[in-house]
């Protein structure tokens, strides 16, 4: 019943339809079309089923449908399959990741062996406290908690902002005032961000 969602699924027919007579693939598809290939032909299944004795999966949060499809189909025969990952860290369903894939994982495997790895290596506890105050809300979340050897005072800082702008504004602002109230060298900073797209105002502010 929603207007855009039929839009989508219309453009996204003829989309395919136009794949299909240039007998392209897009990335998406690479691993979906694997998938129906190996439901419709069972000897090829087969084949790759017994290639693949051993699977490994990193960021499992993270998979899709069709990666927990190909993921499945082709650890069916030996069950050899280890994943990692960590739910409070499902940051990419805008784009078709499924956080069902790994807090479902123990229904899909009976014989699965859980190995929580909750020590933080890289952050203090400030950090890992403020992290905590967040994930700890997560509606459907697997029961954990990160603890780290690093002891910190500093606390960490939020500021909310209006834009990129105004964000890599605050953030040369702190900066300097940090440089001149500790007497640090500039060499002693560094600026972390998400996406490159965030790069050009820091900096422009910078």
């Amino acid at each position: 019943g929603d207007p855009q969602k039929q839009m989508l699924a219309s453009i996204y027919s003829v989309y395919q339809k136009k794949l299909e007579k240039a007998l392209a693939l897009d990335f998406g598809d690479l691993i979906m079309k694997s998938v129906e290939l190996l439901q419709a032909y069972p000897e090829l299944k087969n084949k790759y089923q017994e290639r693949f004795k051993y699977i490994l999966v990193d960021e499992y949060q993270d998979t899709n449908r069709a990666q927990y499809m190909l993921v499945k189909i082709l650890a069916a025969r030996h069950q050899n399959l280890c994943v990692v990952g960590d739910d409070d860290q499902s940051i990419y369903s805008w784009r078709g990741a499924d956080i069902r894939n790994i807090l479902d994982f123990e229904k899909d495997y009976q014989s699965v062996k859980i190995v929580k790895l909750e020590q933080n290596y890289r952050s203090t506890t400030s950090i890992l406290n403020a992290a905590w105050s967040l994930v700890k809300n997560n509606e459907v979340r697997k029961e954990k908690k990160l603890w780290t050897s690093k002891e910190s005072e500093t606390p960490v800082e939020a500021e909310q902002l209006s834009n990129e702008l105004e964000e890599a504004q605050w953030v040369a602002e702190r900066i300097v005032a940090l440089k001149e109230e500790e007497n640090l060298p500039l060499s002693k900073f560094a600026v972390f961000y998400r996406t490159n797209a965030q790069s050009r105002a820091l900096e422009d502010a910078l």
